[in-house]
């Protein structure tokens, strides 16, 4: 807190950090670098937070989680672990089928993860989603699953199609690149994949489909492809380094991520692991469809914004 006594300010009033002098109880709060006054309310995920006396006190609900896979292989785990995997097969992107083969489970989402380009980057072109089994299934479109205990529906908003079931999995996606999968609170610390465990612990999201925590994200990934067929992935694709000619093209498209168009997230969410994936994602689309990886990019970006109550009108006639 910023709030403090001392010789700046008449006794019984307190230095608020902004140059005035005020009673305790008006004391702000301070979040993101921003000040609030007393009484101001914040949303921090899906709790609320009040300014009282320049301490912020909130609500304690559990809230639900969220996984983001988009782009040339970009993952966002239910516990906030950002990184990479460009392997081409199918994967587990999340389920709680875990622990032995004989676990039971009530859902199953695959990702199928297909070249984008020419620089070895892979790109999710198809779901998977199985509701209370595990064995094949239809496409997103068409979900198998057995008996009444898990009904499901599904409605386009936007650009995207959601699916929401009974069971507390929803699933949106844009039907091209990018996944959201969101978790009710009952799944915490049951579920495995390349999402990670959601038990709020970014670092064990690694654990390998044996139960082993790996450090490495390739064999963290190879670990949860679902046909041995598929080759390993051995190595990190750079595409910028690969096409350096695109680079400052994919640098100067990417920059809106970092320029006062989105300056009222920055606070909330840091846009520089988001940038570099955006520059990475305009590199390695070489094949047509370049634009699009640009704009799925951003676009990951601005959804986070939104979970963090910063919203952000980005798309323009030209933009998108």
């Amino acid at each position: 807190t910023e709030c403090v006594s001392g010789c700046v300010c008449p006794a019984g009033l307190f230095d608020d950090g902004r140059g005035g002098c005020v009673k305790q109880n008006d004391c702000p709060c301070i979040h993101n670098n921003e000040f609030y006054s007393s009484g101001d309310k914040i949303k921090v995920d899906c709790n609320t937070c009040t300014c009282q006396k320049g301490i912020w006190t909130c609500t304690e609900d559990v809230c639900y989680g969220s996984c983001t896979i988009y782009g040339s292989g970009h993952y966002n785990t239910f516990d906030g672990k950002f990184y990479d995997f460009d392997g081409s097969c199918e994967y587990v992107a999340a389920q709680d089928f875990c622990g032995d083969k004989n676990s039971s489970g009530s859902f199953s989402i695959i990702t199928e993860n297909v070249p984008c380009g020419t620089t070895g980057v892979t790109c999710s072109k198809a779901i998977k989603m199985f509701l209370g089994v595990s064995d094949d299934s239809q496409y997103i479109s068409v979900i198998k699953y057995v008996g009444d205990d898990v009904r499901y529906w599904n409605r386009t908003v936007g650009l995207y199609l959601v699916i929401e079931t009974s069971n507390g999995v929803m699933l949106i996606w844009d039907k091209k690149t990018s996944i959201f999968i969101k978790l009710s609170p009952e799944y915490k610390g049951k579920v495995c994949g390349l999402c990670g465990n959601f038990d709020d612990k970014a670092n064990n999201d690694f654990t390998t489909r044996s139960g082993l925590l790996e450090t490495n994200p390739l064999d963290f990934g190879n670990s949860w492809k679902q046909s041995p067929m598929c080759p390993d992935v051995t190595q990190e694709v750079k595409p910028c380094d690969l096409k350096p000619h695109r680079k400052s093209w994919a640098e100067k498209e990417c920059s809106i991520i970092q320029s006062e168009i989105f300056k009222i997230c920055h606070s909330k969410v840091d846009p520089l692991p988001f940038y570099e994936a955006c520059v990475h994602d305009a590199c390695s689309c070489d094949s047509g469809g370049d634009c699009e990886c640009f704009c799925s990019a951003v676009a990951a970006y601005a959804q986070e914004c939104i979970k963090a109550e910063a919203c952000v009108f980005w798309r323009t006639p030209d933009i998108c």
